[in-house]
């Protein structure tokens, strides 16, 4: 089992008809499968593999 090494949660919000009616509904994170160097599997968002890949800590 992955590790998951970020705490992001899912931002909440309103859809909004042409009407107005609200309906309640959640935008998720872009969780990922990576293999670190080291060899350990994680999970991180997009945007934080984004930023590992220039630091060279995912493995090719």
């Amino acid at each position: 089992m992955a590790k998951k090494m970020t705490n992001k949660t899912p931002l909440f919000g309103n859809r909004r008809s042409h009407a107005c009616n609200a309906t309640r509904h959640a935008q998720k994170p872009n969780y990922q499968k990576v293999t670190l160097v080291d060899g350990t599997k994680v999970v991180v968002t997009a945007r934080d593999l984004r930023t590992m890949k220039k630091q060279n800590q995912i493995a090719a």
